[in-house]
């Protein structure tokens, strides 16, 4: 048949089409030839255009026809489909349920809702049919009033009993998660079929009521797969996973989500070898894996560090052929990278052709993981776009290499670019101002969380509270602390290890006692910070008490941190013979720092000899530990040994061991100062040198002398005061004196522990320029301020 002359659509109802110029014979035998040979817009407007030249658009039938092809074609866009709806005149509900089945797939649950409510304007027919559509337009829209409305019309028209209606019902009030209303449905359903009861354990599954699914699947007539997957996927969400395992085992019919879910579950809840035992048995039951499968068991892969097994996962993937999969090759990125291959994963990211964020985000995860801060940064940068999390990789990543300086700067770059920070940028940031003792920029970022109204939950609070213990502000802390909504055991720590560090070991123990009355369990960590403010002012007999404690009363068994403090506390105390008898019985072997404790504490108490003979001892297994030859030297040079400690120090030069330098930092007008022993690379050197001529000068009217000792060097006297005025923390002293302003603090974080000379040097400073000044050394914090210190002398 010819079509040719038919014209043009129009939008419009009165003009949406002109009448042929020669008129051609249409029935509905014909219509339907034509819609089976339709196969493009223009042959199908000519087709609805002939059928209203002919006036066959007002056959009920023919106009149901029209439409149905026009809501299922392709190459017709559904306006046109609507303007062929809207063509008819009397739709009948078949015709109305077609136009809203048409809005539904095409994920436009308001324009169905739309239709209706004109459908009951008009009068049209409504029916069975129509009221499911309904629901599930609400469902999609999870407008839960509407979904109510439209139930009133149900019980209205007479269909409150029809199974079709009943379910979808159900569905739309579980999705809106109504479980009450969605009960009340289906226990007042007259009849109920496998939908029915599957659309309620659904409900129940979404919302996580793991005791009311149960009761459900228990009743169940049928145990169909569909359920039982669905309590496998909930009973592994609570945790429940020997349930989930059991329900598993004990269905007669499993497919591939069975087996996905399962494993999914055991992959989410970290049982990543019971996940790797069950993909490996699916395979051997020869079900065939899928996307999501895969997934979950290369994410077991990268957390259980098993790089074998997930290249043989790979060739599977590639045996089967989706490797192309972009969430696949993201899987698999990430894979390699956290195992270390990211050779392989840098293969895997340059030959993809579907690179997405993940992608981009997993490929710098996997360089940082492995070190390779500079290659990260490379990608980092060619990134096409950033997204947060991408910068809280990057971020993220300087931090945790104690890259804490770029931290900041990449920071302040992030806020520059209006990105918005998450809690765990933030927990980085403030972990590197807290490292650099960067208090303003602390506090910086604190006032920007109160800003932006960010929530303070319990990681992000105990940050805070770190960062200000450690910077020497306790009464900051105690306020965010004082402030969290919710506290954790790490909260507890923080400020329990905080007050103790600052020199306020009471208020410490106050609080750890605090702690138990509130409910929260002490754990190791607990313990090293109750025992560090025992060490902190020398409470032996305190600290016995807390030891024995651990075990008897809290199941904690000591590990080599407690007894490094117990040691230290010991030793401090004068008790060397019994610290070496507790390190003698110690179950395991004792690490750098508390054989470290001990001979220090030899030194300080002048029992050389055990000091030397320890020493000598730990130098044959640690030949190449600097801090073992300094601590040597250190006792042979108090004695005037000076061949000795010549000994040590070629033995150094021979075997490259090199001493940590000291090394002081301050942060003045948002910038961090670093100062070595005897630097003169600072740009301001000239005026920190006049200031510490100044200090010099001042010290010695308050009758300092300089305590020479503590320079172990075979120099003179003379030589050795100028050495000992040039330390680090003098050094940063000068420059927060000539910088900062009273009456703020001046806070210095210093690498090493503070020698004698210096603290008393500080001591006499801050009552001679009337200055309060916070140091930080490697063991605690020393307040200073009108001529005393907070640790009393004990440190």
């Amino acid at each position: 048949m010819n079509l040719t002359k038919v014209c043009a659509f129009s939008p419009f109802r009165s003009n949406l089409v002109q009448k042929p110029t020669s008129k051609t014979t249409i029935n509905l035998s014909m219509l339907e030839v034509l819609l089976l040979k339709c196969q493009n817009f223009n042959h199908f407007e000519q087709i609805f255009s002939q059928m209203i030249s002919t006036a066959l658009i007002k056959d009920t039938y023919a106009a149901s026809r029209i439409l149905k092809f026009s809501t299922d074609s392709p190459f017709v866009h559904v306006s046109y489909s609507r303007k062929t709806f809207d063509y008819i005149e009397n739709p009948n509900g078949f015709i109305c349920n077609t136009m809203m089945r048409a809005y539904l797939q095409l994920n436009q649950p308001q324009n169905a809702i739309f239709l209706y409510k004109s459908m009951l304007e008009n009068n049209a027919c409504i029916d069975n049919y129509t009221f499911p559509l309904l629901f599930q337009a609400c469902a999609i829209r999870l407008s839960e009033p509407e979904g109510q409305e439209f139930h009133d019309h149900v019980v209205k028209k007479g269909y409150g009993s029809d199974v079709y209606v009943k379910n979808t019902l159900i569905n739309m009030y579980a999705v809106c998660e109504n479980m009450v209303d969605a009960r009340k449905v289906f226990d007042g359903s007259p009849v109920l079929d496998s939908v029915s009861w599957n659309s309620i354990l659904a409900g129940y599954v979404q919302v996580g009521n793991v005791d009311e699914a149960k009761v459900i699947f228990d009743k169940m007539p049928i145990k169909n797969v569909i359920a039982s997957n669905s309590m496998i996927v909930l009973l592994g969400r609570s945790g429940r996973m020997s349930e989930a395992r059991r329900l598993f085992d004990e269905m007669m019919e499993k497919d591939v989500v069975s087996w996905t879910a399962l494993i999914s579950c055991y992959e989410q809840r970290g049982m990543y070898s019971q996940a790797l035992d069950l993909f490996m048995q699916m395979c051997v039951n020869g079900i065939s894996i899928d996307e999501v499968v895969t997934v979950s068991v290369l994410s077991a892969c990268a957390h259980s560090l098993v790089v074998q097994t997930g290249e043989s996962v790979h060739g599977m993937v590639i045996r089967v052929g989706f490797e192309s999969y972009v969430n696949l090759q993201n899987a698999l990125i990430h894979m390699y990278s956290t195992c270390g291959n990211v050779m392989a994963a840098q293969r895997l990211f340059d030959m993809s052709s579907h690179l997405d964020q993940i992608s981009w985000n997993s490929m710098i995860s996997g360089y940082l993981k492995c070190g390779s801060l500079e290659k990260a940064r490379e990608l980092f940068d060619s990134m096409p776009e950033k997204d947060i999390v991408s910068w809280t990789t990057m971020i993220s990543g300087y931090a945790q290499h104690d890259h804490f300086l770029e931290t900041l700067a990449l920071f302040q770059e992030m806020l520059h670019e209006d990105n918005r920070p998450d809690e765990a940028t933030l927990v980085s940031v403030l972990s590197a101002c807290t490292h650099l003792s960067a208090l303003d920029q602390g506090k910086w970022i604190h006032a920007y969380i109160r800003k932006k109204g960010l929530k303070v939950n319990i990681i992000l609070g105990t940050t805070l509270v770190d960062m200000y213990m450690k910077c020497g502000c306790v009464e900051n802390a105690l306020e965010v602390f004082h402030g969290m909504e919710e506290k954790g055991v790490s909260s507890w720590n923080a400020l329990i290890l905080g007050l103790a560090m600052n020199g306020q070991v009471e208020r410490s123990l106050n609080m750890f006692q605090e702690m138990k009355e509130c409910g929260a369990t002490p754990n190791e960590v607990t313990f090293v910070a109750v025992l560090g403010a025992c060490r902190h002012m020398g409470l032996v007999d305190e600290g016995r008490a807390y030891f024995d404690a651990m075990t008897r009363y809290y199941n904690v068994e000591p590990n080599i941190k407690h007894y490094g403090c117990m040691v230290d506390l010991l030793a401090r105390a004068g008790l060397l013979e019994e610290a070496l008898t507790l390190i003698g019985s110690m179950p395991i072997a004792p690490d750098v720092a508390t054989w470290g404790a001990l001979i220090g504490a030899c030194r300080i108490h002048g029992n050389s000899e055990m000091g030397e003979r320890v020493g000598r001892k730990l130098l044959e297994l640690h030949p190449d530990h600097d801090g073992f030859h300094v601590l040597l030297s250190n006792i042979f040079a108090s004695k005037g040994n000076w061949d000795s400690v010549l000994d040590i120090r070629e033995a150094m030069e021979r075997q490259g061991v090199v001493k940590v330098p000291g090394c002081s930092m301050i942060e003045a007008n948002g910038a961090v100062h670093e100062f070595f022993a005897g630097d003169k690379s600072h740009p301001q050197i000239n005026e920190i040198e006049n200031m510490l001529a100044e200090m010099e000068k001042r010290l010695k009217i308050m009758g300092y002398a300089p305590g020479i000792d503590e320079v172990l060097l075979d120099i003179d006297e003379e030589e050795k005061e100028s050495t000992l005025f040039r330390h680090s923390e003098k050094l940063a002293i000068a420059y927060g004196l000539i910088s900062i302003a009273p009456p703020t603090p001046i806070r210095i974080i210093k690498n090493l522990r503070i020698c004698s000379d210096c603290h008393a040097a500080v001591k006499l400073i801050s009552k001679a320029f009337d200055r309060e000044i916070v140091v930080r050394d490697r063991h605690r914090f020393h307040h200073f301020k009108d001529g005393s210190c907070s640790c009393m002398e004990f440190w």
